[in-house]
């Protein structure tokens, strides 16, 4: 257990020096970590997963994430959103930065109440959370400015 532990730290410096070597990966970890609940996990799982980030609008990239809400509708029978497909790992990175959004980030604490406040099932609104955090670091990507919201 030591040895794994050791290797996986080493594994994470090893992750930390190439993106802090690179300019353009230290540039969109600066911006990307600027956003409150956004940190290096997710900031670095971005940056190698998802290199369309703030190259695509923001309905294309939830949907290459998978948080986007697809039809289950056929014929006169309407079915119920679900989100699936997509980059998993990306997805799970993402929620975990949503979860610490919600209690950091005002943007995101607000929409997430806002939400549950209508009667939304809170994984519903987590969902809806995940694609607004998704569309905000979109934006920042694409104009290269950081987070300023108070």
């Amino acid at each position: 257990m030591k040895t794994l532990t050791n290797q996986l730290a080493e594994l994470d410096r090893d992750i930390d020096d190439t993106i802090r070597r690179s300019p353009i990966w230290r540039a969109a970890d600066d911006l990307l970590t600027s956003v409150p609940g956004v940190g290096d996990v997710t900031a670095h799982t971005l940056i190698a997963d998802l290199p369309g980030l703030g190259q695509l609008d923001r309905l294309r990239i939830a949907a290459l994430v998978g948080v986007a809400p697809l039809n289950r509708d056929s014929g006169q029978m309407r079915g119920k959103r679900t989100i699936a497909g997509g980059r998993a790992g990306v997805r799970s990175a993402l929620c975990m930065a949503t979860l610490s959004a919600i209690r950091w980030n005002p943007v995101i604490s607000k929409h997430y109440q806002r939400l549950v406040d209508r009667g939304r099932p809170k994984k519903v609104a987590l969902v809806a959370c995940m694609r607004r955090l998704l569309g905000i670091l979109n934006a920042i990507m694409r104009t290269k400015t950081p987070w300023l919201c108070a």
